[in-house]
Formats: C-alpha cells, structure tokens, sequence
C-alpha cells in the first residue's frame, strides 16, 4: 500500500492502512445497524451487498480499492464523521460490567444470523438500549456455525437448510479465551468470541475448536435444532461456560440477568464458587438468590424447557460430586411438581431474587402458571419494547428527527406529543416511500407485484399452531370477496417459519401459500419465504394493518406490532400480550374474544370478529377519500404515534429494567 497525504484524521495524515483500520473498527462495530450514516458509507464501499458483512466487505478490499477510496474527499470524509460518532458513543469503555445478560439467540441485524425469532430479537433491541443509556451491560450468548436453518418453498411447502458462517466474517473479534465446561462425564472446550453493540460487548461461546472431539464441536452448531441431550448440553455450555469466560476476562459482574431459562445452568457456576469458599448447598442458595434476575417468557406449560429425569441427573453428577452431596439435592434445584422431570423455569424461579414477565396480562398469566413453585407468587412484569432506530424506516426517522426531535427514540412523551404538526401530505409520503421498499422487497422475493393503493394487512411470526396464521382462511368466502375489490383494494403479505419439527405448524404455512396461489387470491394474497430482519423492516415500513391472531392468553407480549405502529401501522389484534395493556379504542382495532369452550366454534368466531371490523371500519376508513390513506386514517396514524410511541421503545424497557431490578439488585448484592 502506498501512503498518500489527506485529511486530517486525529494527529495524523490519512494513509490507506489507517483507512482500512478505521472501516474494519467501523464494520465490526455493530452501532451502523442504528447510525443510518454509518451504515450508508459502509454500503457504498466495493463489493458491498445486503446479504454480506460490512466486515467482509472491508476484508477483501484491494490495495487498489483503497488508493480509489483515499482519493475520494467526500468518502474521506464521511469516514471521519462516522468514526468521531463511534468514538462518542464508546466513549468512557466499561472496565467491568455490572450486569451480565444471558440468551441462547441475538438477533442484531440479519448478516450476523444467530436468531430464530422474537426472542432473540428481543435480546438484541435489549442490548442497542443498554448501549443508548450507557448501561454497564455484556451480553453472553452461543456462537452457532450454521446458525438457524434458512426456508425455501418446494410444492408450496417448507424446506429447510443450513448455511455455513465464519465468526470473522460476521464481525467476530477472537477474545483469546477458551474456557473448560464439565458437560457430563467429560470437559468440553469452548472459544470465546466477542462481538461489539454500541458501547456493549456481546461475548459468544464456540466448541467447534481442535481438541474437542468431533460430538462435541458440534454442541453449538445449530440453533435449536438437535435431540434433548444436544439442546442440554448446549445450555450447559452457554450457562457454565459463559459463567467461566466472565470470569476469564477479567469481568466480575454482581447481577446477572436470564432472558428465558435456557442459560439456568449458570446457577450451577454461581453456587459452585459459593461452595467453593465454605458454604454449604442451602447458604450458597441464599447467596445466589440476590446476584439473579429471571425473565419468564412462556404463558404456556408446553413452552417451558425440561429434560428427563435420567439425561438431567447424568449432568448434574459432577457438580453433587464435587460438593459432595446427594444428586437429588442438585435435582431438587429444578425437580417439577408432580412429575419426574427436570424443569428449567422451576431452577430459575427458586434461584432468583427478581422475577419478571414480559407484559402485565403475561405477569398475571406467570402467577397462575407458577403457583405450585417457590418464587412463582412473585413475578412482577416489564412489557417488551423495541429499538425504536433499528426498526424506523429511514425516510421516517428523518422526518420525526425534524419534526419531534431526537428524544422520540427514547419515547420521550413530550417529543412524541408533536406528532399533531407532522401534516398528511408528509405522512402520506413517507408512508408511500415505505409501501414501495415493500413492494420492491416483494417482488424482489416472490415477483408478485403490491397494488400501490392497496390498503395492506401484513402477518409475520413464526408458525406456531396458537398464533394461528390461517384463521383468516376460515371463512374463505369472505376473505375472496376482499381480495376481489378493484375500487377499495386490499392485499395481504404473510412472512414466517415453523419450526423443523413443528408439522402442524408446517401445514398451516402450507396452508397460506397454497391459498395464495389460488384463483380466490387474485394476486393479492403473498407469502414471503425465509423470513429474517430485512424481510421484517420492509413489512414495517409498508404495511398499514398489523394482523395479529394468538390464542389468548398465549402471547406473552409479542413486538412487532410495535414495530409496525411506531412506523404508522395500526393493528388489528386479539388483546394478548402488549397490546391488552396499550389499546385504547383508537390506535387500532381489538378483535373481540370468544368464550366458546370449543376451539373450532371459538376460531370461527374470532376468525368472523376478523372480517366485521375489516369490512365495516378498517376498509372504509382507509379507502374513504377514494385514494387510501383517507385524512381520517391519517388522523388515527398520529393517535397511534402519540399514544404508543412513548411506551413501545426498548428504552423504555431498558430504563425499566434498570430501575425496578439491576440498580436494586446491584444494592442488594453491595449490601451483604
């Protein structure tokens, strides 16, 4: 490479090795998933393409590429912007962090593809806020090599596969750890990756590394994917051994935070270095309680996580040896009422001090759930929120940053509450902008065309059988009649995966894209196959009805009706999860609930409740002018925007988790 003098980059003159340094800090720096100019240089560079890495693309820059971007002024420039911004917000790096958040998933962005779903979404928009609010934060979760399986369609059903991914590739830095987790009667190593989120690190652990034998690299090979014993020996390795590469990087955290129970074998850790130093199994208990925070993410029995009696026992043996007690000591940790397996949400309730679900209906929901285990009286609720700028349309943002301010991506009441000077003609455009990258995502995907006028009704979760994807095709009668409407056109777009083992879940996707290939459909009926970010960002910004179906009350929150209101959607729901909580009569419309005992008879009914209020209110409403987006409807658009908009936001969330559990439970923990 040859030096060239340029603009002033800190102290020094701009030579194309400190540029190819400052785009590889840039890339691997995750904050570009928010800093939308950040992510605009980084998607200028050569090579660049939606479905690659920025640090990919960095990596194979040529020494020619680089002289051709060094000439670049402007480029330059903006390099220089983006790395001062970065600077600013990893400014004061933390020392030891202060709360340790364990996940199986993060979904980040779609080119680092170690999610499945809401949960991992969630835990992702968790650590964008903690970095906004410069929160003492690290995020501990499982590097998977085939991360989760990508879907195609062959005859009209679910295929799956599985891609292959290089940390590096995805903006993994090696943390030059590698930790040691008894899985049971062996040792099992694990690498350590960490992986920057804002001022947030996210650290990884990988057992696909030479001296592991061949089973046991592939512990983390997949995202639940596998029999029992591959999923509990995944969670050991994520609980155990991402206790251990704490400690390993010299991080001692005095809270540490369960998104879910998959990571409860920490507990395991926790109490093995209370015992470690004198105490016996209940004092260590004790000890440990004040340290943990549990959040509970199911409403259901058949989402809580358990494994047999026998596999259980069979890793739990080296911890009763080591601390010399009988095995059913340690079982009892986890041991389920009535029954002989081993139960994770039970070993999280017991071990933890806080206890939380993930909305007020789903709070109360949990107490019921729960009441026969120790602590299941106690759970408390913070609603689910999401990382407003990650999931804002561009066009969007910018119009709310004139017009609100910065605050609203914070939920900031008083910045959401101007949203009365954002007129219809700026609403109608940005809403116009947003159903064209739709459309283009789309026929990008299928080559089915959107009607640009068409009012859209968007559907996008995964396939679980309570969400109920096909309710609609209940009365079909009905539905075609909407579909079959020239002068107030309608369209709906339907995205989601099931799981592998999931066949009923299988059938009703089956069941959608077959309609949507039918005559009934009139080209207005799309299924979107292999759902991920950028598949979901596109349905935000275009979709104006936000469908959603669970059975009530088996959403715990759900966001990405949020996500679809804080982008002008308003939703049509059963009142499940956040949206029991938020609805107000006006920032979308509550499908009623029946009381039939009888499932078929309860389906046909909500699946009716469905039809009334699209084809006497939301339709009209939508199409009233004549031309969609009617002034009413864009009246509604600002009610959804000034009533959600302050309480939908991860901030929020964030903040919540901050105040109500780590700050006291960090008090509790400096107190003993």
């Amino acid at each position: 490479m040859r030096d060239r003098s340029g603009p002033l980059l800190g102290a020094c003159f701009l030579d194309t090795t400190a540029l190819a340094d400052s785009l590889s800090a840039l890339a691997r720096n995750h904050h570009w998933v928010w800093s939308a100019p950040t992510r605009a240089t980084l998607d200028s560079l050569p090579g660049a393409r939606p479905d690659r890495h920025p640090a990919a693309t960095v990596a194979a820059l040529t020494d020619a590429d680089l002289d051709r971007l060094l000439a670049d002024d402007d480029f330059v420039a903006s390099v220089e912007r983006d790395r001062r911004a970065l600077a600013q917000v990893s400014a004061g790096p933390m020392v030891d962090p202060e709360i340790a958040y364990f996940s199986p998933e993060f979904g980040v962005t779609e080119s680092v593809p170690q999610y499945s779903g809401g949960l991992g979404i969630l835990a992702g928009d968790h650590l964008k806020a903690a970095s906004d609010l410069a929160l003492p934060l690290v995020g501990v979760g499982l590097f998977y090599r085939h991360g989760f399986f990508r879907q195609r369609l062959v005859d009209g059903r679910q295929a799956e596969h599985y891609d292959t991914y290089d940390a590096v590739d995805l903006g993994c830095v090696d943390a030059g750890v590698v930790v040691e987790v008894p899985v049971a009667d062996r040792v099992v190593r694990a690498r350590v990756w960490r992986v920057e989120i804002g001022r947030i690190p996210l650290i990884l652990l990988d057992t696909d590394i030479e001296g592991n034998s061949d089973e046991d690299r592939r512990i983390t090979d997949r995202l639940y994917s596998g029999d029992r014993r591959h999923r509990i020996e995944q969670e050991v390795v994520l609980g155990v051994g991402g206790s251990r590469a704490l400690t390993s990087l010299g991080w001692h955290p005095p809270v540490f935070h369960l998104n879910e129970g998959h990571a409860g074998f920490l507990i395991l850790d926790l109490l093995d270095r209370e015992i470690s130093g004198g105490a016996s199994l209940d004092q260590a208990r004790d000890a440990v309680r004040r340290h943990l925070i549990f959040t509970t993410h199911t409403p259901v029995p058949a989402g809580i996580d358990r494994f047999s009696g026998e596999l259980a026992a069979a890793h739990l043996v080296p911890w009763a040896t080591d601390w010399d007690v009988p095995v059913e000591a340690v079982f009892a940790l986890g041991a389920e009422p009535d029954s002989d397996e081993f139960n994770m949400a039970a070993m999280c309730l017991r071990s933890a001090g806080r206890v939380n679900g993930v909305s007020e209906l789903h709070g109360a929901v949990s107490r019921e759930l729960f009441a026969d285990i120790e602590g299941g009286d106690a759970i408390g609720s913070i609603t689910n929120g999401v990382h407003a700028r990650s999931w804002v349309s561009e066009p969007l943002q910018a119009v709310f940053d004139g017009t609100l301010g910065p605050g609203w991506a914070d939920g900031d009441p008083a910045a959401w509450g101007a949203v009365a000077d954002i007129d219809d003609d700026t609403i109608r455009s940005v809403r116009r902008s947003g159903g064209e990258q739709l459309a283009d995502m789309v026929r990008a995907r299928t080559g089915a065309p959107i009607d640009p006028d068409a009012l859209v009704v968007g559907f996008a979760r995964r396939f679980a059988t309570y969400k109920r994807a096909t309710l609609l095709l209940r009365h079909p009668d009905r539905l075609a009649a909407l579909l079959g409407d020239d002068d107030r056109p309608v369209t709906f777009v339907f995205a989601g995966k099931a799981h592998p083992a999931n066949a009923p879940g299988k059938e009703s996707l089956a069941g959608i894209v077959a309609y949507g290939s039918s005559a009934d459909a009139n080209g207005r009926f799309v299924f979107v196959p292999d759902y991920d970010i950028s598949i979901a960002k596109a349905m935000y910004a275009g979709c104006d009805v936000w469908l959603n179906t669970p059975i009530r009350p088996h959403e715990a929150s759900g966001t990405s009706g949020e996500k679809s209101a804080l982008n002008g959607g308003c939703n049509l729901s059963i009142s499940d999860g956040w949206w029991d909580e938020m609805a107000d009569g006006r920032n979308g419309w509550v499908i009623p609930a029946s009381d039939a005992a009888d499932p078929v008879e309860r389906d046909d009914a909500e699946s009716a409740a469905v039809f009334d209020l699209l084809e006497a209110e939301i339709v009209p409403e939508y199409h009233a002018d004549g031309l969609g987006q009617s002034a009413e409807w864009l009246d509604r658009v600002r009610h959804v925007w000034a009533t959600l908009g302050p309480q939908v936001t991860a901030a929020r969330m964030v903040a919540e988790y901050r105040d109500k559990l780590y700050q006291p439970a960090a008090r509790d923990v400096s107190s003993r």
